[in-house]
């Protein structure tokens, strides 16, 4: 199994990778397979079952919301987020549903053939869905599939054979890693440092030319999104009145000076939080970003990528391919080897694994050597491990936004804290993955993505 960069980054909406982006997707699935098996003119009606995570907190992430936007054919890539809401309202007052965005029109409900399921979960993964299409005779199908994390899909019978879903069947890649072990070994016999390793393996699904423009747009739209979050005001959506805080932070900062001058009122740290908070504002809001590796964990890649645009003096367009490419490289490691999902692991495993790529990302632009990169990564991972996923209400908001924020600053010191040292250290980046792997076995169910645990009984919400 192969993974790319952009496997592990991609273009989707707010607020959540596995419990909107997903469902989102395999809705679309669902709805191809029925046309690929001939039995969408019978379809009178479909049915979604959301159990175990999705389930739990399938209203606080809008995972209801993003099956129907996947009826209606809808891609967290290119749906546009002011278009979801008069979308949802005509399907509401019309009571029908064009299915895949056909002339083929169904009966739907949303309260009806959207079901949350909050006692019961899949064997495989705990954000489990079932798709039932329903005719005048009754089932006509049923498929089951797997949100795992970062917006990947897996259907049942994949899922059983242990398989995830890539941008190829078979790619054949100069220079295979599925541990940090083998990726600096490929680093020490070829003297080309871990985005060099990368760019070699991308090479196999696209130019080099296509590589660079798709990571600069996926830039672009993160830049977008920092300059959406500092410029919008008022309360998040789903009931906890959180109130937007990047603009009000935006304009103070920007009354104080230029971004990069440094004085005692002002410093890269603020700015940092506030790259961060915007963009996880947006997320919260159903706003366009780059999954990075999660919705959940978007901000934190973005906001370590603008320090080091603002900065530092020689960055640049190649310093930001770079800085992706290595990111990724420890993406999948901690794909491959533990979860991004916080569903599966706890928030260790998305906002943990996103501060490692940041900070591997990072070290590679200022100069690290492969093993200060993995360094970096490792004391990213390391100082993360036992995180919990306890959203109040099961929204985005609480403790995502600011934690966040805290990651990047986090991974910032990682990198600065490896390129302090030879690259020579007692924990490995292979042994803190599978560290995080463990612990999220460990952990009690409560305390991932379900809302059962933690600050999500701890704080009263009306």
């Amino acid at each position: 199994m192969s993974l790319s960069v952009f496997d592990l980054m991609k273009v989707g909406i707010g607020p959540s990778s596995s419990h909107t982006v997903g469902p989102m997707r395999a809705a679309v699935t669902f709805v191809n397979y029925l046309q690929e098996q001939g039995i969408m003119p019978q379809v009178e009606r479909v049915e979604g079952e959301l159990y175990g995570s999705l389930g739990a907190t399938g209203k606080g992430h809008a995972s209801d919301i993003a099956v129907v936007l996947g009826l209606l054919g809808e891609s967290p890539e290119t749906i546009e987020p002011p278009s979801v809401q008069p979308v949802l309202d005509k399907v509401a007052a019309d009571g029908k549903l064009p299915l895949g965005g056909s002339d083929h029109i169904i009966d739907f409900d949303q309260h009806r053939d959207v079901i949350l399921n909050l006692e019961e979960s899949l064997p495989y993964h705990p954000n489990g869905m079932t798709m039932r299409a329903i005719g005048a005779a009754g089932l006509l199908c049923e498929q089951t599939y797997y949100s795992v994390g970062g917006g990947f899909v897996v259907e049942a019978a994949s899922a059983m054979a242990d398989e995830l879903p890539t941008n190829d069947d078979s790619p054949v890649l100069p220079y295979p890693f599925a541990s940090g072990g083998e990726l600096l070994a490929h680093c020490k016999a070829t003297g080309l440092s871990i985005s060099q390793i990368m760019m070699e393996n991308e090479k196999a699904w696209r130019t080099e030319q296509e590589i660079r423009q798709e990571l600069l747009h996926m830039w672009q739209i993160m830049k977008d999104c920092v300059t959406q979050g500092c410029h919008t005001t008022g309360i998040l959506p789903g009931g906890l009145n959180v109130k937007r805080r990047a603009a009000d932070l935006y304009a103070r900062l920007s009354s104080l000076g230029s971004v990069k001058v440094i004085t005692p009122q002002l410093s890269a740290m603020d700015w940092v939080n506030l790259y961060a908070m915007a963009v996880n504002e947006e997320n919260a809001a159903g706003g366009r970003i780059v999954t990075a590796p999660t919705n959940g964990a978007a901000g934190v890649i973005p906001a370590v990528m603008h320090y080091y645009d603002n900065f530092y003096p020689g960055s640049n367009d190649d310093g930001i391919v770079k800085f992706m490419l290595a990111a990724a490289a420890v993406g999948i490691l901690c794909k491959l080897n533990a979860s991004i999902s916080g569903a599966e692991v706890g928030c260790q495993g998305e906002v943990g694994s996103a501060c490692a790529m940041a900070a591997a990302g990072l070290a590679e632009v200022i100069g690290g050597t492969a093993m200060q990169v993995e360094n970096a990564a490792e004391i990213g991972m390391e100082h993360n491990l036992g995180l919990t996923c306890d959203p109040i209400a099961g929204l985005v908001q609480v403790p995502c936004i600011e934690r966040n924020a805290m990651a990047a600053i986090k991974a910032i010191n990682a990198a600065h804290m490896a390129l302090r040292g030879d690259g020579e250290h007692l924990v490995s980046l292979d042994d803190v993955i599978k560290t995080m792997r463990d612990t999220g076995a460990d952990m009690q169910e409560k305390y991932k993505e379900t809302s059962r645990g933690g600050l999500a009984v701890n704080v009263i919400n009306c």
